[in-house]
């Protein structure tokens, strides 16, 4: 009997990673304090569904799959992976961590949905085997997001770290492996910086909420979908490439644009984000926002997919030719 999957902390993304494992025919132990988690699992999964059948369910694929538990040594009981998504806070991880390492299987992989706490952090009250806690990072929603950040800490084994990369990435995701520990991983790091600086000209009365989403989605967010920031502008330097691109514009590095500390959370600046954000949402909410999200992200996956078969197959074909 092949081991199952394990969702410990059943809110957002929880939700989210028992929606993609159940489409890819995996079952799902879920868990969580709150009685209320399972109904929303059901709006998630109902929610969810539709989009997860346009880019494909794998064989046996149901919402059934996920069978929720009163007890937590029920739910993790001769599981291969425990995905932990409790809420952000680091000492109820740590203590719940510690808690799966004493009730989990010898083999079973620990993985935390932290967006930002180190393994190191996490597996410190660990007594039994601190070697099998990892992060794994998903973006939202993880039901259409492929990326995962898996993050290995001091003590994490290569063993474990192989055993996580092989269960993620015969659900679909897309491994995103780093070996040392870094602060808030890759993708939130980057993520945070434009944050910084979207709220800093919010301040300073130098863009709108509107300007700053359309910036980016009429802009780079459509060069980003194909290639990254680094190849982005490994293409701005022509044939001269990303070293005549840091050659001529990396002075421009030291010009005084940027304001990359964080800026004051004032009650004039949440309230501009917070009123900006609903006057671009024209009515629609965020239930209604969340529908045309997965929508087009599904429309953006699919061209995607279509794009990488169709060079690939040019690849194939032009291998033999002189």
């Amino acid at each position: 009997m092949s081991k199952s999957i394990a969702c410990i902390g059943m809110g957002v993304i929880g939700c989210g990673w028992a929606s993609h494992f159940s489409g890819q025919g995996m079952e799902v132990h879920a868990w969580d304090p709150d009685p209320k988690s399972e109904d929303l699992f059901k709006r998630t999964i109902e929610q969810a569904w539709p989009s997860m059948e346009k880019l494909g369910l794998a064989s046996g694929a149901s919402p059934d799959l996920v069978v929720f538990h009163k007890r937590i040594e029920e739910a993790v009981e001769n599981c291969s992976l425990v995905q932990e998504s409790s809420p952000e806070r680091l000492k109820l991880k740590q203590e719940l961590i510690s808690d799966l390492d004493k009730t989990c299987d010898a083999d079973c992989v620990i993985a935390s949905s932290t967006s930002g706490y180190l393994v190191s952090d996490l597996a410190s009250l660990c007594k039994v085997a601190p070697d099998r806690v990892v992060v794994g990072h998903p973006f939202n929603p993880v039901y259409l997001l492929p990326l995962v950040e898996l993050v290995s800490g001091p003590q994490t084994s290569v063993a474990s770290m192989d055993r996580a990369e092989n269960i993620y990435s015969n659900s679909g995701k897309t491994v995103l492996r780093l070996e040392k520990e870094v602060d808030g991983f890759i993708a939130d790091r980057l993520q945070e910086a434009m944050w910084r600086e979207a709220l800093h000209m919010v301040a300073n009365g130098e863009a709108t909420v509107k300007q700053l989403d359309l910036s980016i989605t009429a802009g780079p967010g459509l060069r980003w979908a194909l290639m990254g920031p680094m190849l982005t502008f490994h293409l701005a330097g022509g044939e001269g490439g990303m070293a005549h691109m840091l050659d001529h514009f990396g002075p421009s590095l030291q010009s005084p644009w940027t304001r990359l500390k964080a800026p004051e959370l004032t009650g004039y600046l949440k309230n501009a984000v917070v009123e900006g954000c609903l006057e671009e949402a024209a009515g629609r909410s965020v239930a209604d926002l969340v529908v045309e999200r997965d929508k087009g992200l599904v429309a953006i996956i699919q061209t995607l997919n279509d794009f990488k078969i169709a060079t690939s197959k040019k690849d194939t074909n032009n291998e033999g030719s002189d």
